[in-house]
């Protein structure tokens, strides 16, 4: 198998490629969202799940709301986030340094109470045979309904604080730091009464499936991952699209420490629980204004408190972008999991190492571009040794082209002498007819690899490279790159040679160029950047060489 005749196979194992993500799009479509203007019915207090079973009491009752009012809304504003919560629920958290579009000035609103964007964080309180807070209604805030990060301020902590009839208090303070999209939810439980007090604490996401922004053809958008996900010790990251929940992804897991969220595309949720903290993760379906709602829960861990004592219980609420750096100084195992690369794990491992190196290289450039091309130099040096040997193979066959020639008619239509002959050529002179099929079937797995990073990547949402590139996240306007890809394509074909290729095969050849370009001009343009760079310097490595071993057509 000549280099041509892999580089066929390769085309189309990137169009069966294509065409398998195509399909996997179609069959994990989320119904689509509901249009009305009501707010979708708040699940019910009474569908929190059971307390885990390694509690030594029974399982505790459904917990009795404390007030049919509605719960009291406060709004906090920081530098990164500007969020509307009550006591037992974020209702909506909208992301400051990050515009919904490239031309808008509205910040992208990742939670919302409204029933077509729907999607919240909830935490309350479940005991047995007594009331408590839930997420519905029991807490009341502690000071006005307004409240601002102060200038030079590193802190800001929003209280709130339920009472109950037996004397015991629940004070839940909302810490929210600078430059941080981690919310801290510390709930202490003071008991002045006189019996002890047990209870469970649950924490919850609840979301309708996103609409997506953006429809076209090769989107990034339309192939990451939209759903639930969550992390344990013990079975390490798990994921469900939202049309698999029931039977499909039943979760009801006991788990110590690890982590749970809702994913989409560059953005993301999840609550944090204490590292040593016992809790049950589960998934549920519940009833909305027309359209289902998804939820992932945990509940626990058990707090007992005895009278006149206080303790504590505390987690994180992650509401913000997947910014890598962020994420991995929070130390949660398998929380840079949430930057959902894909869901096998060494080629999620292989597109991280490809981001930090990115990363590194825009420390340099400070262009995200640039470091896309400084990516690929690295990327060819590393590989030299295996393109040296492919360009050398490939000088040498077109270099002995006249030789084969000879053979062609020497046997005419007997193709099984014409091999033998062509084989015993190759042993005599030392060609490795498939030295070039090891860097192009290397670079295949580095290529998707670098797809999903490009395409994942919240850095790159909206970074410019040059001129007309404005966001290397999305297609190139003007389709020049994917031109200029067409010229180097045709270029490169032009050097390879055609030897023991019969005329289907070469008009197959032929059309690759066209074949990949219309492909390339709806990939992202920082993964278009990428392969034209590649290409580029793959062409002037082939030059060298054919110059350099094929100066004269071997003799007869």
């Amino acid at each position: 198998m000549n280099q041509t005749r892999f580089l066929l196979i390769f085309a189309w194992l990137m169009v069966a490629t294509l065409l398998w993500m195509e399909w996997g799009k179609e069959q994990a479509a989320p119904p689509a969202a509901a249009t009305a203007a009501t707010t979708p019915a708040v699940p019910a207090a009474a569908d929190v799940p059971a307390a885990p079973s390694a509690t030594p009491t029974a399982t505790p009752a459904a917990p009795q709301a404390t007030s049919a009012t509605a719960a009291p809304v406060a709004s906090v504003t920081t530098d990164v986030l500007q969020v509307s919560l009550t006591g037992g629920e974020l209702r909506r958290a909208d992301l400051l340094r990050y515009p919904a579009g490239a031309d808008s000035r509205e910040p992208v609103r990742l939670l919302a109470d409204d029933a077509a964007r729907y999607f919240v964080a909830q935490s309350g309180w479940v005991r047995q045979g007594g009331p408590a807070p839930t997420h519905e209604a029991g807490f009341r805030p502690v000071g006005g309904p307004r409240f601002a990060l102060a200038p030079g301020a590193r802190e800001l902590v929003v209280p709130f604080e339920w009472t109950g009839p037996d004397g015991v208090t629940i004070r839940r303070e909302y810490l929210f730091e600078r430059g941080s999209y981690v919310v801290r939810v510390r709930d202490t439980v003071i008991n002045r009464g006189t019996a002890s007090w047990q209870g469970w604490v649950y924490r919850q996401l609840t979301r309708v499936p996103r609409a997506l922004a953006s429809k076209g053809p090769m989107s990034a958008e339309q192939y990451s991952f939209q759903g639930a996900a969550w992390y344990s010790p013990q079975d390490k990251y798990e994921r469900c699209a939202y049309e698999d929940f029931g039977e499909d992804c039943a979760l009801n897991k006991d788990v110590q420490g690890g982590w749970i969220g809702m994913l989409q595309h560059h953005f993301f949720a999840a609550w944090i629980p204490p590292a040593r903290a016992r809790s049950t993760f589960s998934l549920a379906t519940l009833p909305g204004q027309g359209v289902p709602q998804y939820a992932i829960r945990l509940l626990g861990p058990a707090l007992s408190v005895g009278p006149g004592q206080q303790a504590s219980t505390e987690a994180r609420l992650w509401v913000g972008p997947k910014l890598v750096k962020q994420i991995e100084a929070q130390d949660v195992p398998g929380l840079e999991r949430a930057v959902d690369f894909s869901r096998f794990s060494t080629m999620a491992a292989l597109a991280g190492w490809l981001f930090w190196l990115l990363d590194r290289l825009h420390d340099v450039f400070g262009n995200w571009g640039w470091a896309i091309v400084g990516l690929v130099v690295l990327i060819r040096i590393a590989m030299f040794p295996l393109a040296q040997a492919q360009y050398r193979s490939m000088a040498k066959m077109r270099r002995f082209q006249p030789r084969i020639e000879q053979l062609k008619e020497r046997y005419g239509d007997d193709r099984q002498k014409f091999q033998m002959a062509l084989m015993e050529l190759y042993k005599k002179e030392k060609i490795n007819p498939v030295g070039g099929c090891l860097p192009i079937l290397v670079q295949m797995p580095v290529f998707l690899a670098l797809y999903w990073m490009l395409s994942e990547s919240v850095e790159l949402r909206h970074a410019p490279w040059i001129g007309w590139i404005h966001d290397l996240t999305a297609r190139d306007p003007y389709f020049v790159l994917p031109l200029i890809n067409i010229a180097l394509m045709w270029a490169t074909q032009k050097l390879s040679p055609m030897t023991g290729m019969d005329p289907m095969q070469q008009k197959m050849l032929q059309w690759m160029p066209i074949v990949f370009g219309v492909m390339f001009a709806f990939f992202p343009a920082g993964l278009v950047l990428y392969w034209v760079t590649n290409s580029g310097l793959g062409l002037l490595q082939q030059w060298w060489m054919t110059r350099k071993y094929a100066e004269a057509p071997a003799k007869a």
